[in-house]
């Protein structure tokens, strides 16, 4: 992608200024972002998807007391069969579907439009189906999102939050005090951007009201480096000292942890870590770290194998995350070593989620040797409507 390129899709910037104007800054309302966009998927597939065990969906139902004086609000979590949901003429209730790039290829696709933010940062495409009146209350996110209305219409109501407090004891988390500054209705091919932490309330006007919501990856410190030293015993690489204590004097407490030892576990822990390179492989192996509810369906090894000999054109599956950096490629939370023209290769297909049958050919034995089990395992899929590639 030419980040220098304007874009319809964000008003007329680039994505450079957009990342430099908007991004963590400030919201941005685009009209018409993308024309004559189409919803994803059709409502019965929507609702036929929720049902599904491997799909992660919330029905959300807002509910007015007696006079209207008051709303309640009920949450249930997926799967959700078709008689678990509302008729769709009944107001005031939403369908979430989670990660929906992960099961239909549109969305993938959808999702890919917006692959000017790091891989590494882009999580999933959420869809959102709601009747007349239907939302999930204020409320915000600690990541940036783009909402993208595909079909029907929805208000939005936007702003700073000064009291980020949640609703006590409340089935899902809504802003106690929301005060919105700005307030649009988002018709199909409107698109706003909001950066973390604008609270935002959007509710369906109109019914059948679909919108997709674009939304980013945010490692919280601790979760990372949890994550991180837990690879810590993946890794032998660098030879390992055994504790020695010639200088401990006999103990009249037993039970007590040595001072020696606690020291010799902190030079052990800021030993590995101030290895770069240990760093660099065990960070791309935590990031992608196929989701728990990610699976893969492979195709055999025979049939990858002659796939592969052939030099079919592959893509990679929607499922797969893969990234890299100068020294590794990364792929489902396995790192590789690469160099020279394997690494190039490898890292445009990375890059490009693509690599046609004139580049698979150019990768080494070893290489395609690695491709073929990537294929055999469903991580990489062959495009075989490539000229002499067998069914």
């Amino acid at each position: 992608m030419d980040v220098n390129l304007k874009l319809q899709l964000l008003g007329g910037l680039s994505p450079a200024a957009f990342m430099k104007r908007h991004w963590q800054k400030k919201p941005l309302l685009v009209r018409q972002a993308w024309p004559d966009v189409m919803p994803p998927l059709a409502r019965p597939a929507l609702f036929d998807l929720a049902a599904q065990d491997d799909v992660e969906s919330r029905l959300v139902v807002c509910e007015q007391t007696a006079q209207g004086a008051s709303e309640r609000w009920r949450v249930r979590r997926g799967p959700l069969p078709r008689r678990a949901l509302p008729p769709v003429s009944r107001p005031g209730w939403t369908l979430l579907v989670q990660g929906l790039d992960l099961h239909v290829q549109a969305a993938h696709q959808m999702l890919r439009r917006f692959c000017f933010v790091p891989d590494a940062r882009l999580d999933d495409l959420m869809v959102s189906w709601a009747s007349d009146g239907g939302g999930v209350g204020p409320h915000l996110d600690a990541y940036d999102v783009f909402l993208l209305q595909v079909q029907g219409s929805r208000r939005w109501r936007v702003g700073r939050v000064k009291d980020p407090r949640w609703v006590a004891d409340a089935p899902l988390k809504r802003l106690s005090q929301f005060e919105p500054e700005q307030e649009w209705v988002l018709e199909p091919g409107d698109m706003l951007y909001l950066p973390p932490n604008w609270g935002h309330d959007g509710v369906a006007v109109g019914g059948n009201c679909m919108t997709c919501s674009v939304g980013f990856r945010v490692p919280e410190a601790d979760e990372l480096a949890r994550d991180l030293l837990l690879r810590l015993g993946d890794e032998d690489a660098l030879p390992s000292p055994l504790y020695r204590d010639p200088q401990q004097a006999a103990t009249d407490a037993p039970a007590e942890v040595p001072p020696a030892m606690l020291a010799f576990a902190q030079a052990a822990v800021q030993r590995r870590l101030a290895d770069a390179q240990w760093l660099a492989r065990a960070l791309g192996e935590t990031l992608t770290e196929p989701k728990p509810q990610v699976w893969f369906q492979g195709r055999g090894r025979d049939h990858a194998t002659r796939l592969g000999s052939v030099g079919a054109a592959v893509r990679l599956s929607a499922r797969t995350k893969m990234l890299h950096d100068p020294r590794h490629i990364f792929i489902n939370g396995e790192a590789f070593e690469a160099a020279g023209r394997d690494a190039r290769l490898m890292r445009s297909l990375a890059d490009q989620r693509r690599l046609p049958a004139a580049e698979t050919a150019r990768l080494s034995p070893g290489a395609r040797e690695l491709l073929d089990q990537w294929l055999a395992a469903g991580w990489v899929e062959a495009e075989e409507t490539t000229q002499g590639v067998p069914p």
